[in-house]
């Protein structure tokens, strides 16, 4: 077996050659984008490089096939409350069914983690945002959304007979878009449709800053004291909005306001790899012009949950069933082309999102898995804690 690290454009390619590869034949997979894992690399488009730093590896066989890859990363703003030592990330794992060839892969990345002072590693992890490229498929091998992580079932056994534990679950919930909402969703609708200081409205791609604004807003309300003290600025909402801008349907992104103030929001996007799996990982002109056209004639038929929440004083007052009877006026109307959603993942640590998901009647469609490693093997494990 021989490693190389991913230092040049030939390795890169490679780097990219074992997911295709070892994923290919595996039902259900649909091949990323090149550019979108080369994104996570590259520190001009990367953020995360402005406080970590990352290493790719390849794995080759006795024969010179492509057998395995890694990477390895620091981010000193990864934690999570209640860590008692320093925790690196993994990601990016392919390897053929052997458990020498995962061990070899997942020694050398602990050993470069280790050097920089890390006590665990969390894996298989993006380097960057959640929402993309994280845990590992353990329920639900069918196709994925869009950056998310899809692996055969082996990669199960390889990971945890080295030695890794689940440090939490990633849960997605599913239903179809026409499934009637429960009737408690129009009587709590209908209290807080009475009063006046309450309005809800989807997004307006003309008006971008105002709807950036209250994202911020909300987001750093709801999320940031989760997310290691996390906030988002406006500019930096603004940047991404403008990036979704040609995927984003008006008419399934929903904000609620209290007096003019932000207090909600429902970010919800078309399915993205419903394009993507005809793109064969690439996207140039001519697929650029496909995806175009595709969209045009109304071929994706699934929507995506992105972010669902309340700000804290407005949470349990049901403004919750307000947003979603608001959104489903439109979203469930004969002109809506979607038949099925999604939504990303919840962890298992966040039971008030599970229960928003299983209210809304959503069943649970695939499972992924975050595991953490501890290099002292001798230290207790513990599981992520429990939002409160």
């Amino acid at each position: 077996m021989q490693l190389i690290i991913v230092n040049n454009e030939q390795t890169a390619r490679q780097f990219i050659d074992v997911h295709v590869n070892l994923n290919k034949n595996v039902p259900g997979w649909i091949r990323p984008l090149d550019k979108d894992i080369n994104g996570v690399f590259d520190p001009e488009k990367n953020k995360a490089f402005r406080h970590g730093e990352c290493i790719r590896w390849i794995l080759k066989d006795e024969q010179g096939r492509l057998a395995g890859r890694i990477a390895a990363f620091v981010n000193k703003k990864y934690k999570t409350k209640g860590d008692e030592c320093l925790v690196g990330g993994v990601g990016f794992f392919d390897c053929i069914d052997q458990q020498e060839a995962a061990n070899l892969l997942f020694d050398t990345a602990k050993q470069w983690l280790q050097e920089r002072g890390m006590g665990a590693m969390d894996g298989p992890i993006n380097f960057g945002e959640r929402n993309n490229w994280w845990g590992l498929l353990t329920e639900g091998f069918h196709e994925p959304l869009y950056c998310m992580n899809f692996n055969p079932p082996y990669y199960i056994r390889l990971f945890e007979q080295y030695g890794f534990q689940l440090f939490f679950n990633q849960l997605c919930y599913g239903m179809k878009v026409s499934d009637q909402l429960l009737p408690k969703f129009f009587s709590r609708h209908a209290a807080i449709e009475a009063d006046p200081a309450f309005r809800a409205v989807h997004i307006r791609k003309d008006d971008l800053p105002r709807f950036a604004e209250a994202f911020s807003i909300v987001y750093n309300k709801a999320w940031a004291q989760h997310m290691g003290g996390k906030e988002m600025g406006k500019a930096q909402v603004l940047a991404l909005f403008k990036q979704m801008k040609p995927l984003m349907d008006e008419k399934i992104a929903w904000f609620v306001y209290h007096n003019d103030d932000p207090i909600a929001i429902w970010l919800n996007l078309p399915d993205l790899n419903q394009y993507i799996k005809h793109m064969n990982g690439k996207f140039g002109l001519l697929q650029k012009l496909k995806f175009l056209w595709l969209k045009q004639t109304g071929y994706c038929k699934k929507m995506v949950g992105i972010i669902f929440g309340i700000v804290p004083e407005f949470q349990g007052k049901g403004v919750d069933a307000y947003m979603i009877v608001e959104g489903a006026k439109l979203i469930q109307s004969g002109m809506s082309p979607y038949e099925d959603y999604e939504m990303q993942w919840i962890g298992d640590f966040n039971p008030r999102m599970q229960n928003v998901a299983e209210g809304l009647g959503a069943t649970p469609t695939r499972r992924l898995a975050t595991y953490r490693y501890l290099f002292d093997r001798s230290v207790p494990f513990k599981r992520h804690p429990i939002l409160g």
